[in-house]
């Protein structure tokens, strides 16, 4: 062969090197194109971010300030109304003459408030005005002014009282209120729908501000005798509008009127008037933007289409919404410079971010093709080379499985195809007689295994069973040939010859423990099924190997009844119960099986045990279990779960009815009364009943179901039975929700203590205060005892709850003492505070840090919590009348009122229940017995107190009776600290 000489590629004339820079350049253009488009993309997402971001921020601060504009109408007019009721229930007494000013008019001023009566009407009736205004001025104005500037009251002969007072000792005697647009927008002729009013911002020339105010319309008896104010100053609007909007320096607002007079924007700057009734006049004044302008009078025009105004202009975002209440707009915008900023401040990195990439691609590419291509290649040409001088020995062939060593194997093939064609077929006649003899090998052990060997055609129709399995059946071949391989198994386990046929024809493979019946004959056997399948990969056959486990079996059943039984009753404990419930719970989610779930525990049980001693307990729980085995069938599991509680899955239970049947069945087992020793006993059970898988296909899930449609039966009373419900689950989701809000109250400190004074009837004066808690909410939403003290009885939080309300409570008395005043102050103990064993040492601390003098600390504890144990509750009550507290039986007649029990209590007081008050003088029952409590309480030399008196002849009765101590709204309603010195009442 002729010589050919070989010389390798340098250069730009390398391969290598030519695709190195033709992928830098395609890497670089694709970049730079991936990079504009992906900036471009940025920018229309960022602009559409920041229009979503923008409209809700202002549909939300537009709603904040709606709302905040409604409660301020709400407590106007509240307060108007109290004070026209204040109004109408005043008698006019003799009234001091009232002196007038050197200028005519008549003034009076206190700490509270200012009055005016202008000059004009200093000689006519309208200085009543004074009095009357004054006599519930002191309790609205300072709630009024919390919220608003100021708050008046201006009447139509000229006269007003107005909070704080420096505006009525400014005000020029010859003022006409008439004219004022704070008046003269709620007369009839202005207002006949007698609504409240906003009235458009004004100038005030003695408050020397801008406003917005407030008017509610004052009628008595149907005439129009003037108008109750507050005053919106705009310094307090927009530090309420810039916290409802959470202001940015990006994002920018501007308030304005339908009128278009602007009353907030970033630039205005509003002059001081010198007229008073001055109104707004800034049309454009602080907007330069053009494009605001123009967006401004587009939205002015056609107002009712502002659900749809927003605009995206060259130089803005803008956003804009109502404000109906103030018949004002809110537009809010933000420049798109600031928007594309961050973009604009990366971009020159990016674009050399992708050179640098690209150079490095291009590098990359060059090594790795010399090193995976080329280099090969040159071996690959020096070897064919090599060959076409016909040496054969010490040749190279690339062994990769790449396209180039595809290539070199092509070329080793083609000088030992031969060789390999003849080792192919030797090996294959090895194989064929190997396979032969197997086949042989294969046949006897079959014949002769001591396991069961049965082949089936593809349908598991038995084609062939080995002696073994004959013999184990007592049958022949012939009898079964033909048959279904599930004829094999014993009937009681039908379930699973279905589950078998279903599994094999889905999966082709089965593996389990199953039972073998042939005529009188039953066996445990370990079944595996597997498929015989041809060339083609289609099954033809099965094979089935089964192994005898009956010995097994046994010895497992013998665990089991230790591992999986109650000792006790002999019913299935919590372990079996579970496994079982499993096992259903697996089967139901196939969807050919249902069941039903019962979970009930024995009412009444703990007496029962605690009465006649634990043994008895014992034999009424295997009764029980006789019960229940007696009414239930064999396929139910039926299981002691501990103490009382039992659980029953009934199988193949598919709807309610039947559900319903089988417990009221249950019920009736469980009302034959059970002979224990001597004593004869009647039981019965709450039932809780859950559906599977139609409530739950989860374990913990249908058990905690099952849970909670128990207690809800014995919340109804028990002795019944009641199924689960989605209301259930919400109900204790929404106990769950309060119970996490009540954590997080007693970390945050949420709650407070209001006071309800004690009146002595002799005197006339407060000798103490009943504590009762209130939990208020960072929403100011007041969340009512009722609702959060059983959640907290029952999680056990009432400890912590109950310790705060002493600390507090003692807080309180020493803030008391500090000013001088002798009271004293009942606190309510709770059922969990009153049996927590450290009671006691935490009230002794509490007094020691306080300094409080512990006779005037008064527990109230009710009859209920001293019923049960008594012999603990005397302990309990000894160790804190220990400390010198003071005890008292809160709610007394409404439980036990044992008077054999109440001698043994170390108690000082007695409180009447309020339902035996409420009825005073109408009942005359009631009257009987709160006179009989109290002649009780006076010969035991117990103090007696009345609670729930709402009418002045209830206290006439209990003061004619002696009960001198009283607590209820006829005197006053719990009130907090810094309210008790509104009362009227003396202090001790």
């Amino acid at each position: 062969m002729k010589d050919v000489h070989l010389h390798k590629p340098t250069g730009i004339r390398s391969l290598s090197v030519k695709l190195a820079i033709l992928v830098f350049m395609c890497t670089l253009l694709a970049g730079i194109a991936v990079l504009w488009g992906v900036l471009f993309l940025q920018r229309m997402v960022l602009l559409e971010q920041e229009k979503v971001n923008l409209q809700l921020m202002v549909q939300r601060t537009a709603t904040q300030i709606e709302q905040l504009i409604i409660e301020k109408e709400k407590k106007a007019v509240t307060a108007n109304q109290i004070f026209t009721r204040a109004l109408t229930e005043v008698s006019l007494q003799d009234s001091v003459p009232l002196q007038r000013d050197s200028d005519g008019s008549i003034r009076q001023s206190d700490r509270l408030s200012g009055a005016f009566l202008a000059r004009h009407h200093a000689d006519t009736s309208a200085t009543e005005w004074f009095e009357k205004s004054n006599r519930v001025w002191p309790q609205l104005a300072p709630l009024m002014v919390q919220d608003f500037f100021n708050f008046y009251f201006i009447a139509n002969d000229q006269f007003i009282r107005i909070s704080p007072a420096g505006w009525a000792e400014q005000v020029e005697a010859d003022h006409d209120f008439h004219q004022d647009v704070f008046y003269a927008i709620a007369t009839p002729e202005r207002n006949p729908a007698r609504v409240p009013r906003w009235t458009p911002v004004y100038y005030d020339s003695i408050w020397q501000q801008w406003m917005t105010s407030l008017i509610v319309p004052v009628y008595i008896d149907d005439e129009f005798v003037g108008v109750t104010g507050a005053d919106y100053v705009l310094d307090s609007l927009f530090a309420d509008v810039s916290a409802a909007a959470l202001m940015t320096q990006q994002k920018k607002i501007m308030l304005f009127e339908r009128s278009g007079h602007l009353v907030i924007a970033p630039d205005l700057q509003l002059s001081d008037a010198h007229r008073m009734n001055t109104l707004l006049s800034s049309q454009d004044q602080g907007v330069e933007q053009v494009e605001l302008k123009q967006f401004k009078e587009q939205l002015l025009a056609q107002p009712e289409s502002i659900a749809r105004y927003r605009a995206v202009t060259e130089q803005f975002l803008i956003q804009a919404a109502s404000i109906d209440r103030l018949n004002w707009f809110l537009l809010m915008y933000r420049e798109k410079d600031d928007v594309f900023s961050i973009l604009k401040s990366i971009q020159s990195k990016v674009v050399f971010f992708f050179i640098l990439i690209a150079l490095l691609v291009a590098l990359m590419l060059q090594f790795f093709i010399y090193h995976l291509v080329l280099k090969r290649l040159n071996r690959l040409s020096n070897t064919v080379h090599q060959l076409g001088r016909g040496d054969y020995q010490e040749l190279y062939f690339d062994q990769s499985h790449d396209e180039i060593g595809v290539l070199s194997k092509a070329f080793s093939g083609m000088s030992d195809e031969i060789s390999l064609l003849l080792d192919g077929l030797n090996a294959r006649i090895a194989e064929k007689e190997e396979a032969e003899r197997s086949t042989k090998k294969l046949t006897k052990a079959v014949a002769f295994s001591s396991s069961g060997i049965v082949l089936t055609d593809a349908s598991l129709a038995i084609e062939y069973l080995n002696p073994f399995l004959v013999d184990m059946l007592s049958l022949h071949g012939q009898d079964v040939e033909g048959k279904p391989l599930t004829s094999l198994i014993a009937d009681e386990m039908g379930f699973v010859s279905k589950d078998i046929e279903q599994t094999i024809f889905s999966r082709h493979h089965w593996r389990g423990d199953i039972l073998l019946a042939y005529q009188d004959k039953q066996f445990w056997v370990s079944l595996a099924i597997a498929p015989i399948r041809d060339e083609r990969g289609s099954v033809t056959n099965y094979v089935c190997a089964l192994q005898d486990i009956s010995f097994m079996k046994e010895s497992q059943k013998k665990k089991e009844q230790l591992a999986y039984f109650d000792v006790l009753t002999g019913l299935a404990n919590r372990g079996y119960f579970r496994e079982q419930l499993r096992k259903a719970l697996a089967m139901s989610q196939r969807g050919h099986y249902h069941f039903a779930l019962l979970y009930f525990d024995l009412d009444e049980f703990k007496l029962i045990n605690d009465t006649l001693g634990h043994d008895a307990g014992d034999e009424l729980l295997k009764e029980v279990a006789r019960r229940l085995i007696s009414r239930l069938r064999e396929e139910d599991t039926i299981a002691r779960l501990g103490g009382d509680e039992f659980a029953v899955i009934l199988s193949g239970v598919e709807n309610r009815e039947q559900a319903a049947l089988i417990a009221e069945n249950l019920q009736h087992a469980f009302a034959a009364a059970v002979r224990l020793g001597t004593q004869e006993v009647s039981i019965s059970a709450s039932i809780g009943i859950t559906m599977a898988p139609e409530d739950a296909n989860d374990e913990e899930l249908l058990l905690k179901h099952a849970d909670l449609a128990m207690y809800e039966a014995k919340a109804r009373g028990k002795n019944t039975f009641h199924f689960f419900s989605q209301d259930l689950k919400d109900a204790a989701k929404d106990r769950l929700e309060l119970e996490n809000q009540l954590r997080e109250a007693i970390r945050e400190h949420q709650f407070m203590l209001y006071y309800q004074p004690k009146i002595n009837l002799e005197t006339q004066a407060i000798v103490g205060y009943e504590a009762l808690i209130r939990w208020l909410r960072p929403d100011n939403s007041l969340i009512p005892p009722s609702r959060f003290i059983p959640v907290a009885e029952s999680t056990g939080l009432i400890v912590k709850i109950g310790e705060w309300v002493i600390w507090e409570g003692c807080r309180f008395l020493a803030r008391q003492r500090s000013r001088g005043l002798d009271v004293d102050l009942s606190i309510n103990l709770s059922v969990r505070q009153f049996k927590d064993n450290k009671l006691a040492e935490t009230v002794e601390r509490i007094l020691q840090r306080t300094g409080v003098e512990p006779r005037r600390i008064i527990f109230e504890i009710t009859e209920s919590m001293l019923m049960g144990d008594t012999d603990a509750a005397i302990h309990q009550l000894n160790q804190l009348k220990s400390l010198g507290v003071s005890l008292s039986i809160d709610d007394f007649g409404t439980g036990y009122s044992s008077l054999s029990y109440l001698k043994r209590f170390p108690v000082d007081e007695l409180k009447i229940d309020r339902s035996f008050v409420q009825d005073i003088p109408g009942e005359q029952n009631d009257m009987d017995i709160v006179a009989a409590i109290i002649a009780m309480a006076q010969q035991m030399n117990l103090r007696v107190v009345a609670e729930g008196v709402e009418t002045a002849e209830q206290a006439k009765f209990l003061k004619d009776h002696a009960c001198f101590v009283v607590q209820g709204y006829y005197f006053s309603m719990p009130l907090a600290e810094q309210e008790l010195g509104q009362l009227s009442f003396t202090v001790n």
